[in-house]
């Protein structure tokens, strides 16, 4: 069973920029892993300041391979001096 998330980031003031570095070096490591469907990283056209990822897994274990990658530890171990908030939503395909 697929796997999508939506993760909203919220940038602190003044920080929008080095917080679109970090969301979007993830971008293509991210869409090169094995299990991943779908990877992208918005910014809110009308609030700069917001950034919305949205993704896409094959299943629990490919989220769980991504959560090990090198790129995903940079990330996390470096994005929330810049973050003011950070949430998340798993998402349900309707048909």
């Amino acid at each position: 069973m697929t796997i999508t998330k939506r993760v909203t980031f919220i940038a602190k003031e003044g920080c929008e920029e080095k917080m679109k570095e970090l969301l979007s070096a993830m971008v293509a490591p991210s869409q090169v892993e094995e299990g991943c469907i779908f990877y992208e990283i918005f910014q809110y056209e009308d609030e700069k300041r917001k950034f919305m990822a949205v993704e896409t897994w094959e299943d629990e274990t490919a989220l769980d391979g991504h959560k090990a990658s090198s790129h995903y530890k940079i990330y996390k171990s470096s994005y929330e001096p810049y973050c003011e908030s950070k949430y998340s939503n798993e998402l349900e395909v309707l048909k």
